[in-house]
């Protein structure tokens, strides 16, 4: 089961979407430049499928199924293309207009965990500047149409001419990169992990991928050309989650060594400890403003 929540009050919004057969492994909403009222909310799941609900409607729209076993990330593009990985080994392409498939990314020998987008950072701010942020929660002013006009203005600012580049990282220890919307072939196979990957991230100015892996290191390549770069080494167990801060010169990573450290992408090191969870770090994420980073673990603490 989905549930929609008014995040200013708690309550519950419109009905509970219900459809899926077995537990829910993602969720994306619609970028805003596509459409301001950000109605459509795809999601994953284990059932193999991936569905778009019309939320204001409260009804599954469109049922997509492909995959032949459970569906780990999701993506919704800003080019109107909606990415799904899977372990069936597979990240597929869909047009989120009609729900048709478009191609079949092959390459992995193993389940594919994890996918970033060149335009993610941009696809998560929409119309917000980060750089104008205040920590005051601020009502975005303006009518819809000038919050999509503002979001295609900066998502096209980051897109440039080329299409998105997607990149996704797998339990076989590599990642590739690849221009989804042209080309079923990868542009470049990223080895040198030593063990699965967990999660993988462009800067967001898209030109470093960092991967983090139960390795026990954070390794960066470069954005456009997949080539490596450096490897980030300190934590002494697995690394499960990292996040970038919002001028691509910070990288924060948690670890199940119960730490989080924050590394300098520039100068290719460590520059502070946050020790303080009494267990594995689980979950990590920077503020699209830059100005929190968030921590969740094993302890039962949400730590800021």
């Amino acid at each position: 089961q989905i549930f929609l929540w008014d995040p200013a009050t708690g309550n519950q919004i419109g009905r509970v979407l219900a459809g899926h057969s077995k537990w829910i492994t993602c969720l994306c909403w619609e970028p805003l430049h596509i459409n301001p009222e950000c109605r459509y909310l795809a999601s994953a799941s284990k059932d193999g499928s991936v569905r778009i609900w019309d939320t204001l409607m409260g009804r599954c729209d469109k049922i997509l199924t492909s995959h032949t076993q459970s569906v780990t990330c999701l993506k919704w593009g800003g080019d109107g293309l909606l990415y799904s990985s899977s372990q069936d080994r597979t990240i597929k392409v869909w047009r989120s207009q009609d729900g048709v498939l478009c191609r079949t990314l092959q390459g992995h020998a193993h389940w594919v965990n994890t996918m970033a987008l060149s335009t993610d950072y941009v696809l998560r701010t929409g119309a917000f500047e980060p750089a104008e942020a205040t920590i005051n929660p601020q009502d975005m002013s303006g009518s819809l149409m000038e919050l999509k006009e503002k979001a295609q203005q900066r998502y096209d600012q980051v897109r440039g001419q080329e299409p998105e580049r997607l990149v996704s990282g797998s339990d076989d220890f590599t990642l590739f990169l690849w221009r989804p919307a042209e080309d079923k072939k990868p542009l470049e196979r990223m080895m040198g992990h030593q063990a699965l990957i967990n999660q993988v991230l462009f800067s967001p100015d898209t030109r470093i991928i960092a991967s983090a892996s139960f390795d026990k290191s954070i390794k960066l390549w470069d954005g456009r050309t997949g080539k490596y770069l450096t490897s980030l080494r300190g934590h002494v167990s697995a690394v499960y989650q990292i996040a970038w801060s919002a001028d691509s010169r910070l990288l924060v990573s948690g670890s199940s060594d119960s730490t989080l450290k924050v590394w300098d992408a520039k100068m290719k090191k460590l520059a502070i400890d946050l020790p303080g969870h009494a267990d594995e770090v689980y979950a990590t994420d920077w503020s699209p403003d830059g100005q929190r980073v968030a921590s969740g673990g094993k302890d039962k603490c949400l730590r800021m």
